[in-house]
This record gives C-alpha cells, structure tokens and sequence, in this order.
C-alpha cells in the first residue's frame, strides 16, 4: 500500500481527503471471475460525506454538491468499481475515480462565452444549401397542370 494510501485520498496537492472519512463496502460482482466468482467480493463502493467533511471550506462544499447534485443524493458521493477480478485492483480504481470526480468538481469554472454572430460568408452557405434543398424537393413534385 503507497504512503498516499495510508494518509488519504489526494484529490489535489492541496487536498487531501483522510481515510476516517472515507466508507469502504463490499459485494459480488458481476462477470468474469473463474472459480472464486460466487465467494469473492470484488466489487467495491466507496462512500464520501462531502457535506459532513472537515476538509473542505464552506465554499468548496457547496460547489462540490452543486457540481455532482445527481451523483451526491444526500451529500454522500459513491463510487463503484467492478471492472477487475481482484478486490484490490476495484479498490484502487474506486480511489482514481473518486478523486477525478472531486477534482473536476473543484475547478474553477472556465472562462465564460462571448456571444458572437455568424460571419457573412457562413449565413450565405447556410442559405444557398437551403435554397438548393428547396429546388430538389421541388423537382419531387408531381407535375402541376
């Protein structure tokens, strides 16, 4: 087990999310497992309270829980993995996962779109294809008398 494992969870450089905090259960999983399939329990949930977290700033929290709101009912975020045969190779893809959704939660926001309009040239394509749509679907029709 890597020292980061035994100190927590890091999220960022600044963060770290401890191991008191994190909620480990275990289950069968699904697919592929050979003879230990019905007697392992490889598959791996990993829990986190991010609103009862002493690490995060009151500001953190909340973009956190407005950013992964679906994911986080109760302001507890699961992660599953059940990808891998071995309990442990599940529990350290459980571990990337959770701190990749934290991190993407985290970031500041990108910078916001400046409203632009269509160039000149683009309006004229736009409107030659339609008019050429119009003109084949016109050459559809029944003669007129």
């Amino acid at each position: 087990m890597p020292d980061d494992a035994r100190a927590g969870l890091r999220v960022t450089p600044a963060l770290v999310i401890p191991t008191q905090e994190l909620t480990w259960r275990f289950s069968r999983s699904s697919g592929p497992g050979g003879q230990g399939v019905n007697t392992a329990d490889s598959r791996v949930e990993l829990s986190w309270d991010v609103g009862a977290s002493a690490v995060l700033s009151a500001a953190q929290r909340a973009r956190v829980l407005e950013r992964l709101g679906r994911r986080a009912p109760g302001g507890v975020l699961t992660v599953v993995a059940s990808e891998h045969r071995a309990q442990l190779r599940n529990r350290d893809a459980a571990r990337v996962r959770l701190a990749a959704l934290v991190a993407d939660a985290l970031a500041p926001p990108g910078p916001r779109r400046r409203p632009t309009r269509p160039t000149r040239g683009s309006v004229e394509r736009r409107i030659d294809a339609k008019k050429r749509r119009s003109g084949v679907k016109r050459m559809r029709r029944p003669p007129q008398d």
